[in-house]
Formats: structure tokens, sequence, C-alpha cells
């Protein structure tokens, strides 16, 4: 049986998620509730969802009346970062048995970041990373449970909120660059998220950010190797 002290550690890691988490779960359970949207409904997306900025995307698009197939490939253009995570991840979850289509569903923007940035002994406790994938789950569904009660019982003005999104990658960021201290990751991000905010249309500014900087890494991994079979030969 798991201890008790294994999960106070894992608690205490999903911490900052938990704050960010619990208020944007409840801002999407308020706006799913204005839009007119069964509470059960919007409590079954936190469940099986789960997508975070995808549920937004998706509550907006039925709010207007998109069908369902321009929700579908909005959601998969959205949530297209998710196969570098996971890429970078395969080996890492290797071995995790039956929790592993868990902790491949449960992978979020934060939760990556998270197993990512802990020491070299915590990412090997496939363990410890159930733990935290099903406590960050957690904390989104208690959000949007929080949020369900308040817009079925409550005016309440929701303005702003979405926010503590944005403020949540912010602590994750300044997580990670104090953990691996490699400045060129974090400028490519700056620089393409920069270019795609002057250069690119709203709709489009995610995914043209993640596609250059994903095509920069790429060119500099192939740089690297090949700058490093040119001197070993």
């Amino acid at each position: 049986m798991v201890s008790i002290s294994r999960w106070r550690e894992a608690g205490l890691a999903t911490l900052p998620v938990m704050f960010g988490y619990i208020p944007l779960g409840a801002a999407f359970g308020i706006l799913a509730i204005e839009i007119g949207m069964p509470w059960w409904a919007a409590l079954l997306m936190s469940l099986v969802i789960y997508a975070g900025a995808g549920q937004f995307l998706a509550v907006a698009l039925l709010a207007n009346q998109a069908g369902l197939i321009e929700v579908a490939v909005a959601t998969l253009m959205l949530n297209s970062r998710h196969t570098f995570y996971g890429l970078s991840l395969l080996k890492r979850f290797q071995g995790a048995g039956w929790r592993k289509p868990y902790m491949i569903f449960s992978l979020t923007d934060e939760t990556y970041s998270l197993l990512t940035s802990q020491g070299q002994g915590n990412q090997q406790k496939h363990g410890w990373a159930f733990r935290v994938c099903l406590l960050n789950h957690l904390w989104w569904v208690l959000g949007g449970l929080v949020g369900v009660l308040i817009g079925t019982n409550m005016d309440f003005d929701s303005s702003g909120i979405e926010f503590a999104l944005t403020a949540l990658f912010i602590v994750l960021t300044l997580e990670q660059a104090k953990r691996l201290r490699q400045g060129l990751p974090f400028l490519i991000a700056l620089v393409t998220g920069l270019g795609a905010i002057l250069l690119l249309p709203a709709q489009h500014m995610l995914l043209g950010a993640i596609g250059a900087a994903s095509l920069i890494l790429l060119a500099h991994y192939r740089w690297n190797h090949k700058t490093s079979d040119l001197s070993g030969t």
C-alpha cells in the first residue's frame, strides 16, 4: 500500500498547478453554465477531455453554433504541441506498466513541466509521476466542480479569471529556466512567440509559434549532431 508520505510528496510538487487549475477550472465551469451547458456535461468534459485551453475553445465554438467537425479540427490543432511532449517522454514512461495509458492521457502542459523539472531521482519513479498526473487531474476536475456550483447558484463576474492560465505558465517557465540554466530554448520561445503575435492573426498565433519553435529546435539539434560527427571524424 502506498504510504501517505508519498502522496504528500506528490501533493507538494503539484501545489503550483493546484493554485492555477482550481481558479481556471472554475472559470471553465462558470463559462460552460453561462452558455447553457448542463452541469454534468461540463464536469464530464473536465473528466474525460482534460484539455484546459482546448475545453475553453470547444465551449466558445459550441456557443457560436460550430459543428462537431469544426470543434474537433480546431482542438486537434490547438493541442498538436502534445505530440512533442509525448515524444520527449517515451523513454521515461517505459516500464510504467498499467499506469502508462493514464499517464499519456493526463499529460498536460503543467504536468509535463513538473515531470521534467524535478530531480533525476524523481523522474525515474513511475509511481511518483502517476500520482502527480492523478493529482493534477483532480485539481482540474475540482476547479470545474467549483465553477459549476458558482455558475448554477449565483451571479458571478468572471472577467479576467482566465489570466490564471497565463500566470501559471509564467511560474512554471521560471522554474524550468532555473533548473535547466540554458537560455537558448527560452530565447527561441520568446522570439517565436513575439513573431507570431506581430505577424499572424489571433486564431493562428499559437500554432504558428509552436511550429516555428519546433523547426528551429530541430534544425539546432541536427546542426549539433552534424558538427559532432564532423569533429569525431
